[in-house]
């Protein structure tokens, strides 16, 4: 079948100052935080444009592709309707990255949100159904949704952020159709009120969460930190889709798993059947405000460097979403939504089917893996800027920042 594919501060540690830095710095945070759309593709910004260090949603969709509305593929009650939605869905990227179609059992993966989706669950009805995946409803106990006081009522109003929600929602539901799935959303698109969610999650039993947000870093980010940090909850965040330049928050805190981006391509010449190269819109920087961690070994970047490890985020090679939520400014029906938004949730999903979130309070884990990841040594995220070829915004063999440490290689990693 053929498929289409504002935050208190903390000082700087003197020693880690360099005029280049701050000059770097100073320049870019006078920017909109507005995310990269190089794709070949035609994309947007679900959230648009985001003044300096205020939040916004990651995902980014495709404008040329779109499928409808309704169940799809061998589950359509039309024949008419009988092929898959464009993007991949869960054969594909299992196929790529070599995964199980079964785990997770016990398994909680939350995603957070700003504002409500209220077609959440049955926009998650119609994925899971045209891709064959089990029921993940309110009433079977798999599905929960909450404010971010952990409250069924009242939700927050609608903040456009659908589309996002139901990629998350989604792209979980891909690698962990097994996983139980709860969406906590926050009053507003604002650092303390997402910090305040992911308390929440955690609170609420959540085993893996995945936040698909990001705010330039700055001196005003540091109180927050502590929010991301849960023991036995691995805390997974996207690096962000403006290329090399300022780190994201929160994926620059060192609790943070760190998820990059990658192109996807299908290559069934190779021993894989994939190939993948560094997505030209996957955040990385270095860190001036989050000390480097002890794992990280880096030699040009003395503080926090992301990403930690990545996968598939270029909307060109992106997955197919379910959402008739139209706040975004996205037509309902089937659509191809990219973004590191999308190597978040996925991201946390494998997590959640190897079942050790405890393995997790920080990414070390996978510094000392590389037999259980992909390595990925080509393609660059230094449109626009230079940063001279260096690794931190170039893929090279072994760590870089676009790509991390690479891809997930199965579950062995893990």
């Amino acid at each position: 079948m053929t498929r289409t594919v504002g935050w208190p501060a903390r000082p700087r540690s003197a020693r880690r100052t360099s005029l280049w830095c701050v000059a770097a710095a100073a320049a870019l945070l006078l920017l909109p935080a507005a995310p990269a759309t190089a794709s070949p593709a035609p994309v947007r910004a679900v959230c648009g444009p985001a003044d300096p260090g205020a939040v916004h949603c990651l995902a980014q969709v495709r404008t040329d592709v779109h499928a409808g509305l309704g169940v799809r593929g061998p589950n359509a009650r039309s024949t008419a309707l009988a092929e898959l939605p464009p993007g991949y869905g869960p054969s594909e990227l299992r196929a790529a990255y070599r995964l199980p179609a079964e785990g997770g059992t016990g398994q909680t993966i939350a995603v957070v949100e700003a504002g409500d989706d209220p077609q959440a669950e049955a926009d998650l009805a119609v994925y899971r159904t045209t891709f064959g995946l089990p029921p993940c409803t309110t009433a079977n106990g798999c599905f929960r949704k909450a404010n971010q006081r952990g409250d069924a009522a009242p939700l927050p109003p609608d903040l456009g952020w659908g589309v996002e929600a139901a990629l998350d929602l989604d792209a979980a539901s891909a690698l962990c159709p097994s996983c139980h799935l709860l969406l906590v959303e926050a009053d507003q698109a604002a650092g303390d009120t997402l910090a305040a969610s992911v308390d929440t999650a955690a609170a609420l039993g959540a085993t893996e969460i995945s936040n698909s947000y990001a705010a330039s870093e700055s001196n005003q980010n540091a109180a927050f930190a502590a929010h991301y940090t849960h023991p036995g909850v691995a805390v997974v965040a996207s690096s962000g889709d403006a290329g090399y330049g300022i780190p994201s928050v929160p994926a620059a805190y060192q609790s943070v798993i760190t998820a990059g981006g990658t192109t996807l391509t299908a290559d069934p010449g190779s021993a894989r059947g994939w190939t993948e190269s560094a997505w030209e819109g996957a955040g990385s920087g270095c860190s001036a405000w989050v000390d480097k961690p002890a794992w990280q070994h880096d030699p040009n970047c003395p503080g926090r460097m992301t990403s930690d490890v990545s996968m598939d985020a270029d909307p060109e090679t992106g997955l197919a979403v379910y959402t008739t939520d139209e706040t975004g400014g996205q037509a309902a029906g089937w659509s191809v939504v990219g973004g590191t938004s999308a190597s978040s949730p996925m991201l946390a999903a494998v997590i959640a089917l190897a079942g050790h979130p405890a393995r997790f309070p920080d990414a070390s884990r996978l510094y000392t893996a590389a037999a259980g990841l992909t390595d990925v040594a080509t393609g660059s995220n230094a449109a626009g800027t230079d940063c001279g070829g260096d690794y931190q915004c170039t893929a090279v063999p072994g760590y870089d920042g676009p790509t991390g440490n690479g891809t997930p290689l199965g579950l062995t990693a893990f």
